[in-house]
């Protein structure tokens, strides 16, 4: 099964580098950007159960995007480390948790939104299940990167989502839900095919 994303989950050190180099003179590390990362994100929750879409988006996609200065910098410093990788890890999940649960609690705030509110959680299940895939996965040594709708791609279709409005956000979370736990069997079929070799 083809490795294939439909998001890029690497950039170049030509643009982290620039970025990442004078974080590291001023004693910034991977695990600060990782927390800063999520406390945008808690952030984004917030607006989002206020039901300030628009802003929710805006900070989510920003805070989001730091997911990808927090490995540039390890390796950027030599300071790649197994617990790193973990913190950052547990924390994207929870990121990404929070700004479902801020869009959840507005629906349940407003009331007549019971399909908004069951695809939110469903949209979170999803995550979890895409993201355990790949750790029990790695768990049997092996390297699991297939799969469709991976954190890169949940995140820009809920930021742009929560950027164009309540209209939009409705479809995106049925994506979510939908697309995330497609994502999830499409990882259990490449661990079934990789094991059984």
């Amino acid at each position: 099964m083809p490795s294939f994303t439909i998001v890029p989950h690497k950039i170049s050190t030509r643009v982290t580098d620039p970025i990442v180099a004078p974080l590291a003179k001023i004693g910034v590390t991977p695990n600060m950007i990782s927390a800063f990362g999520f406390a945008g994100n808690v952030a984004a929750g917030a607006l989002a159960a206020g039901g300030h879409f628009l802003w929710a988006g805006v900070v989510m996609l920003i805070f989001s995007a730091l997911d990808l200065l927090d490995g540039a910098l390890a390796r950027k410093t030599g300071t790649v480390t197994k617990f790193g990788a973990v913190f950052d890890s547990v924390l994207d999940r929870v990121s990404e948790a929070a700004v479902l649960g801020g869009v959840l609690f507005h629906y349940t705030q407003i009331g007549g939104h019971t399909q908004e509110i069951v695809l939110c959680y469903a949209a979170v299940v999803g995550s979890i299940m895409v993201s355990y895939a790949r750790a029990r996965a790695e768990g049997e040594g092996l390297t699991l990167r297939e799969g469709l709708f991976t954190r890169a791609e949940r995140v820009i279709l809920l930021g742009v989502a929560l950027v164009i409005g309540h209209g939009v956000v409705l479809w995106a979370l049925w994506a979510l839900a939908v697309i995330s736990h497609f994502t999830a069997v499409q990882r259990v079929v490449a661990v079934w095919q990789k094991l059984r070799v």
